[in-house]
């Protein structure tokens, strides 16, 4: 560690997915649940076996036409920062693309997609992004068991405080394919980047 203090970090995309943008986008809209949580596992998938990071990814699209806005997956081993997971990503792309920090401002209706329920960190980067809605694969302790990450002290009514803010929440599409993904993390030797806490060291 030298003498001068960190003024800037940065936090970019991998190769890959960069690559697969335009093609992402060329698609045109994903339409309907099941394609959206598809794309998440999908990207999860090949994230962590390119070695950017755990097996999460997550993506922003126009609730009703489903156009997409932005992705994220989960860079930290890529970037050395715990902070830059899957949502983290793809709400900050989000808003640097529709130029404001409130993702429900002027009737915006846009949905968060992720390939599991978010960590502790990411439940408050999602309740204050503005997001009017959040869909995820699954919720509960298989991600932790099958994988051995530390997603944090969840509030027992999480998908209520949620609701009581706006956010709609969908569970459960997608379910047994993301399982599979954390299954086959689990059962490699990857990173688990726990600090200090629930089967950290």
């Amino acid at each position: 560690m030298d003498d001068s203090l960190s003024v800037e970090f940065e936090a970019s995309l991998p190769a890959w997915l960069v690559e697969e943008l335009p093609v992402l986008v060329a698609g045109g809209p994903v339409e309907t649940a099941e394609d959206r949580v598809a794309l998440a596992n999908r990207l999860a998938d090949r994230n962590w076996r390119a070695g950017n990071g755990g097996p999460f990814a997550a993506v922003v699209v126009d609730a009703a036409s489903g156009e997409l806005v932005s992705v994220g997956v989960n860079v930290v081993l890529a970037t050395g920062l715990s902070s830059v997971h899957a949502e983290v990503m793809a709400l900050s792309l989000a808003q640097r693309r529709v130029g404001r920090w409130d993702l429900g401002a002027d009737g915006a209706d846009l949905e968060l997609v992720v390939n599991w329920r978010p960590c502790v960190m990411c439940y408050g980067a999602t309740m204050w992004s503005g997001v009017r809605s959040l869909a995820i694969a699954g919720e509960g302790a298989e991600v932790e068991d099958l994988t051995g990450f530390d997603e944090g002290p969840m509030p027992e009514d999480w998908a209520g405080e949620f609701e009581r803010r706006g956010i709609r929440v969908s569970v459960g599409v997608g379910h047994d394919d993301a399982i599979e993904v954390f299954r086959a993390f689990g059962a490699s030797d990857a990173v688990v980047y726990n600090a200090r806490g629930a089967g950290g060291v």
